[in-house]
């Protein structure tokens, strides 16, 4: 069997851009490492479909974070491409990168998840202090403020507001900060995240030394299978595919779901590679598992493209089954809840999402 062509693509136009190049870098040596594969690193902004359709490759693999790369546009461009590439649809991927969208989804699993509020300019919160602050699509702890009365808050949303399209609020959840890598639909091991910091802000994950990761952490029965639970549920009812890190606080009522994340970060400081180290698989072998998963889907000659009619009815099927409004409220009831009692949901403009797999 011949060698099989990976087109790495990493940059982006995102503000998580020198992440995805030391992502991009580290899965691009691990391909090289594993051997069978002859790897074409590509650094891009926002390509077109003719520009990407012009680099080489069998097999893409997308590592960019961020609204481009990781929330929808460039899966969009991919499926137009039409060979096979890693991570999740497009659909999936817009509805992981969103915050907001991400909570309905748990919310209508029964998961329990923080109540939110979209922030509009000029509007009032009512969500009781103390709360985080952060925009609705955006990574690695971009943008997050901790707010613990009204003189913070305000102040963080003067700072954001001309900085982000889309700000929410959440209440502040105070415990043990737990995350969980899902590899294809296996759980990897899960990891306690403790830091120096106030919280595992941008500098923790990727600057200090001193953040500790601790595997296989001390978890009562009940709450190892409560995040595992909503792991999984959360990546299946969203759709997404192939890798995804799903992030969780844990206090005295249970665990509380953050966010999902559809191409966790892949860095020498990344969660996920340490996780799947911990479970035997070295990442070599994960990256090389991601193409070879992929190269699966494609049956017959995965270098077609697909057909231009079909690629734009599924771009607008998928804008319309994945839309997300702008007035979203997830309330409710937290103090003494008992596991499986989660937020109270209400939207301002109705509209159901279908829950079907891209």
């Amino acid at each position: 069997m011949s060698d099989i062509n990976v087109l790495v693509l990493m940059g982006g136009p995102d503000a998580e851009r020198e992440i995805s190049l030391k992502s991009g870098a580290m899965i691009a040596a691990a391909l090289r490492e594993a051997g069978g594969f002859i790897v074409h690193e590509q650094i891009i902004d926002k390509p077109t479909s003719t520009e990407l359709r012009a680099l080489p490759g069998d097999v893409i693999f997308p590592v960019l974070h961020g609204p481009f790369g990781e929330g929808g546009p460039l899966q969009e461009i991919m499926e137009a491409d039409g060979r096979p590439y890693v991570g999740s649809r497009p659909r999936a991927a817009r509805i992981a990168m969103d915050k907001i969208s991400s909570k309905l989804f748990a919310r209508t699993a029964g998961i329990r998840t923080p109540p939110a509020r979209i922030l509009i300019a000029g509007e009032p919160c009512d969500l009781e202090m103390p709360v985080i602050v952060k925009p609705v699509d955006d990574g690695s702890s971009v943008g997050v403020r901790r707010c613990f009365d009204a003189a913070q808050f305000a102040a963080a949303r003067a700072e954001l507001e001309v900085k982000h399209q889309r700000l929410m609020a959440e209440k502040l959840i105070v415990g043990r900060e737990i995350t969980v890598g899902i590899l294809e639909r296996d759980l990897l091991p899960m990891i306690e995240v403790v830091t120096s910091q106030e919280f595992y802000d941008f500098s923790a994950k990727y600057e200090r030394s001193d953040t500790q990761y601790i595997l296989d952490p001390a978890l009562a029965p009940e709450i190892q299978a409560e995040i595992a639970y909503a792991s999984r549920t959360i990546y299946e009812r969203i759709g997404c595919r192939d890798i995804a890190r799903v992030d969780f606080m844990v206090d005295e009522v249970g665990a509380w779901f953050l966010e999902i994340n559809s191409m966790p970060g892949m860095t020498d400081h990344s969660l996920v590679p340490k996780a799947a180290t911990h479970a035997g698989i070295t990442f070599p072998k994960m990256c090389a598992r991601l193409v070879e998963k992929s190269l699966s889907r494609m049956k017959g000659n995965h270098r077609m493209a697909r057909n231009a009619a079909n690629a734009v009815q599924a771009h607008a099927a998928d804008a319309s089954s994945a839309s997300t409004e702008s007035q979203v409220a997830l309330e409710g009831a937290s103090q003494g809840a008992s596991e499986g009692n989660t937020a109270t949901m209400t939207r301002d403009q109705s509209g159901a999402q279908d829950q079907t797999n891209d």
